[in-house]
């Protein structure tokens, strides 16, 4: 049960952690959060198809495609709506429906995937995904190599100062529609990432997002304005009532107690 407890923390937080960069820095409410985690399991299907290793498919190359697709995004949507959250919420929304369509007519809408790596192991009379256990590992990585480029790295500090006072890093000689770029960026990158790593658990299909774009919204608001540390702490209570309560009864009143908390 604990193995299964920490498992849903980290999964919780890998599936936040992009919106809490986009939301929490930002400002922006992406309802295409689920569908940039989406894009990043079928670039994974997709590249491991075309010859390429999973694990280079899973922490690099569809990251990096779904960032890219997140500079594009912003660049051609949300640059112009900063300030107007309402307006921000309606075209992601209408994008996530666009993706969710575009997805459905290039891959259909049947479930796929991969299988995942590394086997099993056996403790006392159960047995666990050895991926899962590596999965929390990974997590743990990204969250720390997250908190320190925001602190101890000047990128991090100019992209804190940008999101707070743009006015200000302007006049100082900072590009404040590169900073957004790049953070928007960053944030589809990771949530890219999420995708990749959570599809040989899962599997993909075109409609995967909205089971992740709630649970996401819950943890990075509950998580309050500290980013990393929000968004770990909030996974840490929400996955652990999560997994609890389904241990206690039924996955379905684990998910009920999860949206309630």
């Amino acid at each position: 049960i604990l193995l299964q407890v920490v498992t849903a923390v980290a999964n919780l937080a890998l599936i936040s952690v992009g919106l809490a960069v986009i939301f929490g820095m930002m400002r922006v409410i992406n309802l295409a959060h689920g569908e940039f985690i989406m894009l990043g399991g079928y670039a994974v299907i997709y590249a491991t198809k075309w010859g390429v290793n999973l694990w280079v498919a899973m922490l690099l190359i569809a990251p990096l495609f779904v960032g890219i697709v997140g500079v594009v995004v912003e660049r051609l949507v949300i640059r112009f709506l900063y300030g107007r959250m309402i307006d921000t919420m309606r075209a992601t929304w209408g994008l996530s429906l666009l993706i969710i369509g575009a997805a459905t007519m290039i891959f259909g809408n049947t479930t796929t995937g991969v299988s995942a790596p590394l086997g099993g192991i056996t403790i006392g009379k159960y047995q666990t995904s050895l991926y899962e256990l590596v999965l929390v590992v990974i997590v743990a990585i990204v969250l720390a190599a997250l908190m320190a480029v925001l602190k101890f790295t000047k990128a991090g500090l100019i992209a804190r100062a940008t999101m707070q006072n743009p006015a200000m890093a302007a006049s100082l000689g900072i590009s404040v529609n590169t900073v957004y770029s790049v953070t928007f960026g960053a944030g589809a990158a990771l949530s890219g990432l999420a995708g990749a790593l959570i599809s040989p658990l899962s599997g993909v299909l075109p409609t995967m997002g909205v089971a992740y774009v709630a649970k996401s919204f819950i943890t990075v608001i509950s998580g309050g304005a500290a980013i990393i540390a929000g968004t770990l702490s909030a996974s840490t209570l929400l996955g652990s009532l999560n997994t609890l309560a389904t241990f206690a009864a039924t996955p379905v009143i684990g998910e009920v107690v999860l949206l309630f908390a």
